[in-house]
């Protein structure tokens, strides 16, 4: 099992790995799916489409969630930053409709 933490953001990574003894997780800044084995864990910000080829490869995704100020978009942001706007961890499951949604036609 690996833990792979998805970011191009030095404050989250340190943040993440300040707050969930994350040391050994690989910091990518884009997840290759292909890679990933059943149970490894997974953390970051990904899209939903993402997210749902996350659990279908059998791993875990645990999206950071940044509650931040409208003017701080777009800013790098510290590991202190994080903890001021109240970042949280939490796991978050997606898979697609199936095709025959109404919706979908």
């Amino acid at each position: 099992m690996k833990t792979l933490l998805i970011s191009r953001h030095p404050g989250a990574v340190d943040w993440l790995r300040r707050r969930f003894n994350v040391t050994h997780a690989r910091v990518v800044a884009h997840l290759d799916v292909a890679t990933l084995e059943p149970e490894d864990r997974v953390i970051g910000t990904l899209p939903v489409q993402a997210i749902a080829e996350v659990w279908a490869r059998g791993a875990v995704y645990y999206h950071l969630s940044i509650p931040m100020p409208a003017n701080r978009r777009g800013q790098e942001l510290t590991a202190d930053d994080l903890d001021v706007f109240g970042a949280k961890l939490a796991c978050f499951y997606a898979e697609p409709r199936p095709q025959n949604d109404p919706l979908l036609r």
